[in-house]
């Protein structure tokens, strides 16, 4: 059983994992449900949507690497809320970020909070953010809005923490590939994967 907040705990076989890539899994899930989408938000939509028409978990808990200059790097943050920061239609008279036509906020908000995690908006987008200087999310990645959307959709409790494995700065692309290796056991430590599992 996990147990994500005073109120919410699953059986692990009833919950999927989703990560973009193998090294951010590692052989710590290996006895888990999970899928590997590949990088950027149309992968991610993909591969999720493809395992939905066979099977409904009891929740999706998207795990991977992220970057931040708000979060120290080896920190676990959970998200709840998320922007499509490559969504920019200003020209027509839409905020920077907003969907349009979709219903949705800027800020899209849909996700469990897990007890003992910092809190965290994350930025979603098609590019590997090097100069991170906006202020409406704290940390990026290139998957989760997609994944928070579907599940939103097909009304599916959603949990996404992200491993910080750099400060999306000059250094991010150097600081992940250090990183990125760590975040596999730093997640089956807080999933106590491999202890009675």
């Amino acid at each position: 059983m996990v147990k994500i907040n005073h109120e919410q705990s699953f059986l692990i076989e009833d919950i999927l994992f989703s990560f973009a890539l193998k090294a951010e899994a590692a052989d710590v899930f290996e006895r888990c449900n999970t899928i590997m989408t590949g990088i950027g938000k149309v992968n991610a939509a993909y591969e999720l949507s493809k395992v939905l028409q066979h099977k409904k978990p009891s929740l999706i808990v998207n795990l991977g690497s992220a970057g931040s200059n708000f979060f120290k790097k080896g920190d676990i943050v959970c998200c709840t809320k998320f922007i499509q920061r490559d969504m920019d239609v200003r020209g027509l008279g839409y905020d920077l970020y907003e969907t349009p036509f979709s219903g949705l906020p800027t800020v899209f908000e849909y996700g469990l909070k897990m007890d003992g995690l910092q809190e965290g908006i994350c930025g979603t987008g098609d590019s590997f953010e090097m100069g991170h200087s906006e202020v409406l999310y704290n940390v990026v990645d290139m998957e989760a809005y997609a994944l928070a959307l579907i599940a939103m959709k097909e009304d599916i409790p959603f949990l996404c923490l992200k491993y910080i494995s750099d400060g999306a700065d000059d250094n991010a692309a150097e600081d992940w590939l250090v990183q990125v290796h760590k975040a596999a056991l730093a997640y089956g430590k807080l999933f106590k994967l491999g202890l009675d599992q």
